[in-house]
């Protein structure tokens, strides 16, 4: 029997087999395999934990989109592209934007910029909660001038809180803000003028392809940074928290490192 009251095992040939738990010092120590088990689960039920606030922010941001779509003053430029694109194509405009997401995910991919968890949860869960909102009806169209405004407004809100609600979970932006990144990190140029050479030419090519162009895409450009920003200092986010990318995610899923 050796120390603490445990008895070592040898094999035959007289070699120690390693115990489950290590002496070290007088106290028994987890094995290495033992722990990687205890954090894989312990950084399991963390990332579960950040769902709700994930999800419940892209279905908010969804609602965003209906509302900024059905307001009827023109769309940002996303929208503009998606719509136009819905035109000519046999999809539904949630399937068109899932479309658009996964090639808009794989080129910020291949210029660098890996996708995360919450990147891939945006492509499919906004397409999907755009086409149900539609089909349930849940917004309505307005007629008058002023209903459209406050429904413009109020996209602008759900977009900035949805924003908040999904990012800061960590687990990856939107695919649109990895293709911004990949080509910063390619070009060295500055975020600022990437994203606005993005924003420009996707509207452009919306609008020749048919979508819908007014006084509220202008009203949508201007506000809904604001939006964002004022939603994520009431809700105590910082821009420098980590957004982990799907390597990273599989890593600490493992249980190498603390979600």
């Amino acid at each position: 029997m050796g120390e603490n009251g445990c008895y070592d095992k040898f094999h035959a040939g007289g070699g120690l087999i390693q115990p489950a738990f290590i002496k070290n010092r007088g106290y028994l120590t987890p094995s290495r395999g033992e722990t990687l088990r205890s954090s894989s689960t312990r950084n399991w039920m963390a990332f579960l934990a950040r769902m709700p606030s994930l999800f419940v922010g892209l279905i908010l941001f969804s609602a965003g989109i209906v509302a900024n779509l059905y307001a009827g003053l023109g769309m940002m430029p996303w929208g503009v592209l998606n719509v136009g694109l819905e035109k000519l194509t046999p999809f539904t405009l949630g399937e068109v934007s899932q479309v658009v997401g996964l090639a808009v995910l794989l080129l910020g991919w291949l210029l660098g910029f890996p996708p995360g968890f919450g990147t891939f949860a945006n492509m499919y869960v906004i397409g999907v909660s755009i086409d149900w909102i539609i089909a349930s009806g849940l917004i309505p169209i307005p007629q008058a001038l002023p209903w459209q405004l406050g429904l413009l407004l109020l996209s602008v809100t759900f977009l900035g809180m949805g924003t908040l609600l999904y990012i800061r979970v960590g687990l990856g932006a939107g695919p649109r803000d990895g293709l911004m990144m990949g080509l910063v990190k390619k070009t060295g140029r500055p975020v600022s003028s990437i994203r606005g050479a993005i924003e420009i030419t996707v509207l452009a090519i919306g609008y020749l392809l048919g979508g819908p162009v007014g006084i509220g895409t202008v009203i949508s450009a201007v506000t809904v940074g604001y939006s964002v920003q004022l939603a994520f200092r009431l809700g105590g986010y910082s821009k420098d928290t980590e957004q982990l990318d799907i390597y990273e995610l599989a890593r600490l899923l493992k249980g190498e490192g603390d979600l």
